[in-house]
């Protein structure tokens, strides 16, 4: 949103929260209050802020006189209550919202009132706390309750309400399963890596202790004890494992540091929590521990059975061959595992840059080279109504002048933008719109009609969007070939034929474009409809 705070406006991201967000949570603020239910009084009544500890401190220098500010949001009037305390930064890991609103003031804030629309799936996380002795599962057969009273009274909308429960994680609990099968692989790969460094390590141990095992002959000559030189060995290895878990300690907190501070993208308030705790410092020294055993342990048979008469009196060459000859050794076998793991990291790596290859020159249904995106927020500057598509047809010509530029166009969200917006599509035929009816569900992009020719996508049949397929026409869309092949079962005969929306409205379908990628690069193929409509302007 908008912030404009009477110095320099700026772009803020809002979490939208209910009334009891804070209460549920927990916490209490840092400085001032925080918003609660006793301040909602119907749409648009509690205009308050509730700012972030890391916004305070960069946007208003830590000024403890914020509280009771009045400040434009988006131009309405909002009144700062408190500032969060300093470790909380919401409740999605990797997001930190600048500030947090009531969520029933959603239409001054997003410029659009959708609450009181049943159906529209606005709410994008439910947090709450499972009571004392109550079970999951427990709990999930109550949601589902509520959901099958939800099936029986509003059948058209509410179908096939389950529910689950999840701990919070990435984006709700969305991202989650994906996020940890790649952290997952990212994990055995550095696995495999550790591995070779120690298949590396325990080949050095075991050619030192060759090296030195004429010096061991002599000290057992001496009168020394195979158990004395055994316990300097370990002690050896043990030391030399701790110091070196103690430096790559300190060099991944120093690296996690700057990586718990990096914005990968400046646009977003991306926070990435990995500092390491208690747990991460005793993995490590357990580990160190156990490989410096484990060194320790290579040269130990060699010790044991050294003969101290012949290495005096062979030669160290003479202990190397007298005791290994054409047999294998510990060395041979570290070797070889060294090799292995390193012709999987290689064969990996190989995979893995090949993927990465493919996917940059797959095809995307648009042209990613020499394009520019520019995010504008109309709502943000007061802009409503008819104002917003006059403005964006302003915003056209103006850009198209510039010197370089060879078309522009507006989409309400640019594919792989990290978001879609979606609805259940159904057959012209289709009089029952229960979602269990729908033919597809729809990815939709409300466009400009220069935005193929700007996105190079290619339209292979019928014709583009034009200005006057504005509000006052028949409703139609551009849709691609998966869509027309769900929909009307060939993209062959689907030019000039109608399909249905929710709420009944029937669209006309007047081109069609080519595939693409629109949420990310490794979804499964979407059916998308593109559609222009001045009702719902392209942001």
């Amino acid at each position: 949103m908008g912030l404009d705070t009477g110095r320099n406006p700026s772009q803020a991201w809002t979490s939208e929260v209910t009334g009891n967000y804070f209460d549920a949570m927990g916490i209490q603020p840092f400085l001032g209050r925080f918003f609660h239910n006793a301040d909602e009084h119907g749409p648009n009544s509690a205009p308050y802020l509730v700012i972030s500890y890391a916004y305070w401190h960069s946007h208003f220098q830590e000024d403890r006189g914020v509280v009771g500010c009045v400040v434009q949001v988006n131009k309405h009037p909002f009144t700062i209550l408190g500032v969060a305390p300093q470790e909380f930064r919401g409740t999605l890991l990797f997001f930190s919202p600048d500030l947090w609103v009531p969520m029933i003031d959603q239409e001054q804030v997003q410029g659009m009132k959708v609450l009181d629309k049943r159906g529209m799936r606005e709410i994008f996380m439910v947090l709450g706390h499972v009571k004392a002795g109550v079970t999951p599962a427990q709990a999930i057969a109550d949601l589902n309750s509520v959901g099958t009273y939800l099936e029986t009274n509003y059948p058209k909308v509410d179908a096939d309400m389950t529910f689950s429960l999840a701990r919070p994680s990435l984006a709700g609990d969305m991202l989650g399963p994906a996020v940890k099968e790649f952290m997952t692989g990212m994990m055995l790969l550095a696995g495999l890596i550790l591995l070779a460094a120690c298949a590396n390590l325990g080949s050095l141990f075991a050619a030192r202790a060759a090296d030195r095992s004429r010096e061991v002959a002599l000290r057992l000559a001496l009168g020394s004890t195979r158990k004395r030189i055994l316990h300097g060995v370990f002690t050896e290895a043990v030391l030399i494992s701790l110091v070196g878990g103690a430096l790559g300690l300190l060099g991944s907190v120093a690296l996690l540091r700057e990586l718990s501070a990096w914005q990968p993208v400046p646009e977003y308030p991306l926070y990435l929590p990995v500092n390491p705790d208690a747990h991460v410092y005793l993995v490590a020294l357990l580990l160190a521990l156990a490989s410096g055993f484990l060194f320790g342990a290579v040269p130990t048979r060699q010790i044991l059975r050294a003969n101290p008469y012949e290495v005096v009196k062979a030669g160290a060459s003479g202990i190397i061959a007298g005791h290994t000859g054409r047999r294998i050794t510990v060395r041979d076998v570290l070797l070889v595992v060294q090799i292995a793991i390193c012709a999987v990291l290689v064969t990996s790596s190989l995979v893995a840059v090949r993927g990465l290859v493919r996917s940059m020159h797959s095809n995307f249904g648009f042209e990613p080279q020499n394009a520019m995106l520019v995010d504008t927020g109309l709502s943000m500057a007061g802009y409503s109504g008819d104002r917003i598509p006059a403005m964006q047809r302003r915003m056209i010509d103006a850009l198209a002048t510039i010197p370089g530029v060879k078309s522009v166009g507006l989409v309400s969200q640019h594919p792989l933008g990290g978001g879609l917006s979606s609805e259940d599509v159904f057959t012209d035929q289709t009089t029952d719109l229960r979602t269990s009816n729908a033919a597809a569900n729809a990815a939709i992009f409300e466009i400009s009609p220069e935005y193929f020719h700007a996105a190079g996508t290619t339209l292979l049949e019928g014709r583009a969007l034009s200005w006057d397929d504005d509000k006052n026409a028949p409703p139609v869309a551009v849709i691609n070939q998966l869509f027309a092949r769900k929909i009307f079962g060939s993209a062959d005969n689907a030019i000039g034929r109608y399909y249905k929306m929710e709420d009944g409205t029937r669209v006309q379908v007047v081109g069609i474009a080519e595939d693409g990628k629109y949420y990310q690069l490794t979804e499964d193929p979407r059916r998308r409809c593109l559609c222009h409509s001045f009702k719902d302007p392209p942001a």
